[in-house]
C-alpha cells in the first residue's frame, strides 16, 4: 500500500484527473471516430478520395490549430484553452448526430481537429508543468497508457453501434466529452497550478513563436520526420478499414478487434517497453519504431481470405512501431522546449498532423487507382524516409549540444 502511496504521489494530482479523463473522452471517441469512414461509405455514398479529405481535414485543422492553441496557452493560461476546448468538442459530436449532407461533416471535422489541437498540446503542456523533470518520461508513457486504456473498449462497442445505431455513439461521445469538462472545471478551480502562473508570465508573442519554429532546426526535422510517420499510421483509422471491409468476410468486425489488440497491447506493453527502451537515446527509439511501423503497413498487403492471422500480425507491428515512436518524440519536445515556451513547442508539434491530413487522400487515391496493396506498399516505403529526416535532426541536436554544453537527443 505503501508503493502504491509513493507512487501515485509522484504527480499532481491534476495529472490524475487529466488520465482519467483521458481514459473516458478517447474511449467515447474510439467508439466513433474509426467507423466515421465506414459510416460516411455507407450512408453518403462517397468516393475513397472524399472519405479521406473529410478524414484528413481535421488533422489538417490540427496542424495549425496546435501551434496557435500551445502558444495562446502559454500566453493566457492553460485552463481557458483547456476548458473550450472539451465544450467545443462536445458540441462537434452532437453536430455529427444531426448533420446530413458531406459539407456538414467536413466543417464538423475540421472544427473537430481544431478543438483537439488546442486542447492535446495544451494539456502535455500542463502535466510537463506539474511534473519533475525525471519523471515526465513516465507521465507521458502514463497519458499514452491512458488513450489505449480507452481505446481497448471503445472500438467493439463502436464496431457494434457503426452496424446497427450509428448515431448513438455520437450521442455518447458528445456527452462524454461535456462531462469530462465539468469535471475538468471543478478540479482545475479547486487545485493551485503554481507552474503555469510562473510560465504565463515568461510568454512571447505570435511573432516570436512562428521564429522559433523557423530557425530551430532539430524541432523542424523532428517534426518532418513525424508528418511522414503520422502520413502511415492513420492508414489505420483512415483507409485500413475500407480495406477490410471490401477484402475480407466481416471486414467491419475484424477492424473493430484489430483496434482493440492494438489498444491492449500499448496499455500492456508500452511501460516494459518504454523502460527497456531508456537504454537508447530517444532519437534512436524512433528510428527503430519506424522500422517496425513500416514492417506493420507492408504486411496488410498479405491480408486475404480469412485474413485473422496476417492482420493481427501487422497490427502487431504497427503497435510496437507506435509505442516506440509517439511517447519519444513527447521526450524529444520536453528536451529542445525552454520552460517558458513549452506549450510552444506542443503546439509546434502538431505540425506533424500534416501527414494525418495527407495520409487519408494520397491512400485512398491509391487504393481508388490500383488497390490496397499498392497503397500500403507506397505508404510503408514513405514510413522508411522518416528515419533520414530523424538522423538528421539528432546530428543538429549533437552540434547544438556540443556548443552549450547539453545532451545529445
Amino acid at each position: 500500500m505503501s508503493k502504491l502511496k509513493n507512487y501515485l504521489h509522484q504527480f499532481h494530482p491534476i495529472v490524475w484527473v487529466l488520465l482519467i479523463g483521458t481514459i473516458l473522452s478517447r474511449g467515447s471517441a474510439f467508439m466513433t471516430l474509426p467507423f466515421l469512414s465506414i459510416y460516411l461509405s455507407r450512408h453518403m455514398d462517397l468516393s475513397p478520395v472524399f472519405i479521406g479529405l473529410t478524414i484528413g481535414i481535421s488533422p489538417l485543422m490540427g496542424t495549425v490549430g496546435g501551434f496557435i492553441g500551445g502558444h495562446l496557452s502559454d500566453r493566457f493560461g492553460r485552463k481557458k484553452v483547456m476548458l473550450i476546448s472539451l465544450f467545443a468538442i462536445a458540441f462537434v459530436y452532437f453536430g455529427f448526430m444531426i448533420a446530413s449532407s458531406p459539407g456538414w461533416f467536413i466543417l464538423l471535422n475540421a472544427l473537430n481537429g481544431l478543438c483537439n489541437s488546442f486542447f492535446e498540446p495544451t494539456s502535455q503542456a500542463l502535466m510537463a508543468d506539474v511534473t519533475e523533470k525525471e519523471n515526465r518520461l513516465k507521465a507521458y508513457s502514463l497519458r499514452y497508457t491512458a488513450i489505449n486504456i480507452g481505446a481497448s473498449v471503445g472500438p467493439l462497442l463502436g464496431a457494434y453501434l457503426a452496424i446497427n445505431s450509428a448515431k448513438l455513439s455520437f450521442v455518447l461521445t458528445g456527452s462524454t466529452y461535456l462531462l469530462y469538462a465539468f469535471v475538468l472545471l471543478f478540479f482545475m478551480g479547486k487545485l493551485v497550478i503554481e507552474q503555469e502562473e510562473q510560465n504565463t508570465k515568461k510568454s512571447v508573442n505570435i511573432k516570436d513563436a512562428f521564429r522559433i519554429i523557423k530557425t530551430d532546426k532539430a524541432l523542424l526535422f523532428l517534426v518532418l520526420g513525424g508528418i511522414l510517420v503520422n502520413l502511415g499510421y492513420i492508414q489505420f483509422d483512415s483507409n485500413l478499414p475500407q480495406f477490410l471491409q471490401t477484402t475480407l468476410t466481416n471486414g467491419v468486425f475484424i477492424f473493430s478487434v484489430l483496434i482493440t489488440i492494438n489498444a491492449v497491447m500499448v496499455v500492456f506493453f508500452q511501460m516494459p517497453i518504454s523502460h527497456f527502451a531508456e537504454r537508447w537515446k530517444p532519437m534512436q527509439t524512433m528510428i527503430i519504431g519506424a522500422l517496425f511501423m513500416a514492417a506493420g503497413l507492408f504486411s496488410f498487403c498479405f491480408v486475404s481470405g480469412s485474413g485473422w492471422v496476417t492482420a493481427i500480425v501487422s497490427v502487431v507491428f504497427l503497435t510496437i512501431g507506435e509505442i516506440l515512436i509517439f511517447p519519444s518524440s513527447s521526450v524529444l519536445i520536453d528536451e529542445l522546449a525552454p520552460d517558458h515556451l513549452r506549450g510552444t513547442y506542443f503546439g509546434a508539434g502538431q505540425f506533424r498532423k500534416i501527414g494525418n491530413f495527407i495520409g487519408p487522400i494520397l491512400g485512398g487515391y491509391l487504393m481508388s487507382q490500383f488497390n490496397g496493396r499498392i497503397m500500403f506498399s507506397i505508404i510503408s516505403i514513405v514510413v522508411l524516409a522518416s528515419i533520414v529526416f530523424f538522423k538528421i535532426g539528432n546530428e543538429i541536436y549533437v552540434k547544438m549540444s556540443v556548443t552549450s554544453g547539453g545532451k545529445a537527443i
